[in-house]
This record gives C-alpha cells, structure tokens and sequence, in this order.
C-alpha cells in the first residue's frame, strides 16, 4: 500500500489553469482521471477529460429522502456536497468476474485473470470519504477478507482530496470524527478558495512529485485563514450528529420495540447499503452458455435488507424488515467495532438523502437511546 500520511508539503496556490493542469498531468502519467461531472439531474463521478467537465456553479439540496441540483452564486467547481455515488464502485466494482473456465477435451481450462487495468486517479475526495476508503482498505486487507484486486487497485489509485467549505444537512462527520477537515489518507489536497484559486499541498512521495510539475503561486496569509475559516463553517453547519457512544452500544438491545417502529417505515429497498461507502457484502453467482462448455463465477454487491442474503439450508434466517433493518445498523455502528476496531459509519449522511422515506440514522441511535434498554 502507498504511505499516504500527515506529514504535508509546504502549500502552494494553483488557479484554474493548475488545475486544468493537474488533470493533464495525471492523464499524460497513465491515470484514467475520475471526478465529479453532472449528470442525469446529479453530480457523479466519471471520467474526466478536462477541467471543463467538472460541475462548476452547481451545488445540491439535499435532505430525507430528497436530492436536487441547484445552481449557486457563483463559479466554484467544488461547491456540491456528495455525489450519489461513492469512490467504492471503482475499489470494489458493483459487479466483477473471478473466474472463467471453458471445456478443453476431457477437462477444464481456466481463462487467465483480467488483465491489469489502468491506475486510478480520483478528484475530489471529501474527508468522509477518505475515511470510507481507509475502512474499505483495512476490511480487504484483513486476513479473513483479503481481496487481491482491491488492494491492487487502492495502492495503484492517486487521492486527490477536496476539503468541504460548507455542510450538507445530512452531513455528520464532525460527530463521528471523519471530517470536515481531511487530515491523512490523501495523496493531494486541495481546498477551494474564492477568485478561482485553490490551496493546495501533498503528503505521499507521489502526490508531492506530481504537485511540484504544476504552475503555481505561494499562498499569502489571506489564502490560509480563508482555508481555516471554511473548516470551521463546515464543521459549524452540521446539524446532525451521531451518538457514537450510544450507537456501540446497539448490539445490547436486539428485542427493543425501535426495530419494529421502524420496520413500518422501512421499505427494505437496499438503497442505504447502496449508496453506503463502506458497505462490502457480496454475493456469487455462476453462470454458464447454453452449450455448458463455458462457466464464469462473477461477485456482485448484495444487501442485508434482502430476504434471500440471510438463507441458510432452506429458509431465510431474517424474514422480518425490522430484522433486517437491525441487522444493518447494528453492524455498522456497534459489532463493526468488534471486527474492525471502528465503527463502520463515516457520517457522510448518504443514507438518510437516498432512503425514500427519510430514515435517519441518527435519529434512530437517539430514539433508542431516549427510550432506554427497555423501550420505555
């Protein structure tokens, strides 16, 4: 793995063509360059060819259930909160190959692993989200969970970070410790000052090498107080928080009425595991032609809020959505802990924006709190 520390250059200013720039950089140093563009009524993450596909004078509304693009008052290129997608579809692809085999004469010929695709370089990493893909990291590098792919992939990929300067609503990283700041796990940071200016700095081997080919200015005082002044916003406009103490303790309180209350609400669609940026559970299926002479094994994403993800020897063990939507939030905030050493939540707010009917995680957390081991 690339040692993406704390340990910073000395800041430097790049404008808009230093930005541009930097794009031209990473492509012309082999990285298919991905970043934020607009599309289908929202910002994702795609290929980048140049700065001009960037989402510049958008941002976005988001609250319970409820996205919208809108337009800002000004041109900054950075001025949405969260794309729908997170940077994990490209660590860890929805849907991938394992193998393939074919019929050779009497036995079997195994097709030879995909060939090894371009690095990756991402732009515009949010802190939370430098969070998520240190988690990722850590579960796919665990002994019990190693994954090849991804870590060939993670340490292959460029994190270009761009420090948020305002919160969403549904944004809690303050409480959970993930933001608004990003202060380790990035290769470059950026931060977007007005004037089409950006403050910029590097703290791996690469991101450093990479900064120094760029155009650029030395930053006077103005341009850090600015810089600290949008952390402080940022972490000031959160409205949300999470109760990471009550949240551990979730797991001791598997028969509390809560689980039903909001199994009346849950759809049991999936979209938070979804959208989450930390979510992992697979599933794996086989395929074969109608000749029977080719078979591939593929691996795709699944959820806990399907009925089939919890079937054992013939029935579901959590045909309940209350069942399910327990299970969900009581790994990813309380037995996570017990596996990884951290919670599994980065507080980027993206499952309370996709869940159609509004559920709020934090929500839930305080209500089970409020209303004590018993439900009373």
């Amino acid at each position: 793995m690339p040692k993406r520390g704390s340990s910073t250059s000395a800041p430097v200013i790049l404008d808009r063509d230093g930005l541009s720039a930097l794009i031209t950089t990473l492509k012309a140093k082999g990285y298919r360059v991905i970043g934020p563009r607009a599309a289908d009524g929202a910002v994702i993450y795609d290929d980048i060819e140049g700065i001009a596909d960037l989402p510049a004078g958008l941002g976005d509304e988001q609250e319970g259930g409820h996205y919208r693009l809108t337009k800002r008052d000004d041109d900054a290129v950075f001025g949405y909160t969260l794309a729908p997608q997170g940077w994990k579809r490209f660590l860890h692809p929805p849907r991938q190959r394992l193998f393939a085999a074919r019929r050779d004469g009497g036995g079997l010929a195994i097709a030879p692993p995909e060939a090894a695709v371009a690095p990756m370089a991402f732009l515009g990493v949010r802190a939370c989200e430098l969070a998520a893909i240190a988690l990722q990291a850590r579960v796919f590098g665990d002994k019990d969970y190693a994954d090849p792919g991804y870590r060939r992939r993670h340490g292959a990929a460029l994190l270009i970070a761009v420090e948020c300067g305002a919160a969403g609503t549904n944004c809690f990283c303050a409480s959970t410790g993930t933001g608004p700041e990003a202060t380790s796990g990035y290769d470059i940071r950026l931060v977007e000052l007005k004037g089409r200016r950006f403050l910029a700095d590097a703290a791996s081997a690469r991101g450093k090498e990479v900064l120094a080919e760029l155009p650029s200015a030395e930053p006077v005082q103005a341009d850090l107080d600015a810089a600290a002044a949008g952390r402080r916003k940022a972490r000031a406009d959160q409205t949300r928080a999470l109760d990471t103490a009550a949240a551990a303790k979730l797991k001791t309180v598997p028969e509390h009425p809560r689980w039903d209350s909001v199994a009346q609400r849950c759809l049991a669609c999936g979209n938070c595991t979804m959208v989450c940026p930390t979510c992992f559970c697979t599933t794996v299926e086989d395929v074969t032609d109608l000749t029977g002479d080719h078979a591939e094994r593929w691996r795709q994403w699944d959820s806990c809020f399907s009925l089939e993800f919890s079937y054992v020897h013939g029935g579901a063990v959590r045909t309940e959505i209350g069942a399910r939507y327990r299970q969900w939030i009581t790994h990813k905030l309380s037995t996570w802990i017990d596996q990884f050493g951290t919670s599994g939540c980065v507080g980027c707010g993206r499952c309370i924006t996709w869940c159609p009917v509004g559920i709020d995680i934090t929500a839930e957390v305080a209500a089970i709190k409020a209303a004590g081991t018993r439900g009373g």
